[in-house]
């Protein structure tokens, strides 16, 4: 019998060479490039991501913190990129965890909603948006958790780890789950 923990890996890699059905792009709410991870996916993928970005501009303006979009992957090893936009940290002062996990969660909803049976996370908001990794490390597994509990998708989890640190901070003791 499977495991919810078995469904989860955590990496160190690069996230725009990882084969799975979807991976999550930490995008801005103008969802048309940027720095970082956005930058990093929109580069690899090429024009098509953001052509298809533009469409959903056009259609709602955009993407709000929290939120999650879907859009073709264009030349990258996935079916799609999942867009949402972290919270930029305020020292707790406006609801960040909150809209952290909503990250997680509307990412995974759309993951599961359109037949991924793999999803690869980037550290949402710990860059640029200086939220605190060993914070954003603890929601992110148990807002993953959560969902896994009560999804058959998505099978499997990556989290990509882009430096030593944000691994280190995934793999402490308090940032996992035990299924007993």
């Amino acid at each position: 019998m499977e495991t919810i923990t078995s469904r989860i890996r955590i990496i160190k890699g690069d996230i725009t060479k990882i084969q799975a059905d979807a991976i999550v792009n930490a995008a801005n709410t103008s969802l048309l490039g940027g720095g970082g991870v956005d930058g990093a996916i929109h580069r690899a993928g090429g024009t098509e991501i953001l052509e298809a970005c533009r469409k959903i501009v056009a259609r709602q303006g955009g993407c709000k913190v929290g939120e999650a979009v879907i859009t073709s992957a264009g030349k990258l090893d996935a079916k799609f990129v999942i867009h949402t936009v972290g919270p930029v940290w305020n020292n707790g002062n406006n609801n960040e965890d909150e809209k952290l996990a909503n990250c997680y969660s509307n990412s995974m909803k759309l993951a599961a909603e359109n037949g991924c049976h793999s999803i690869a996370f980037p550290g949402i908001s710990t860059g640029i948006y200086k939220f605190p990794k060993d914070r954003a490390a603890g929601i992110a597994i148990k807002t993953i958790y959560d969902f896994l509990k009560t999804h058959d998708l998505p099978g499997q989890v990556i989290l990509v780890c882009f430096d030593d640190e944000s691994l280190r901070v995934l793999n402490e003791p308090s940032n996992t789950y035990n299924t007993h």
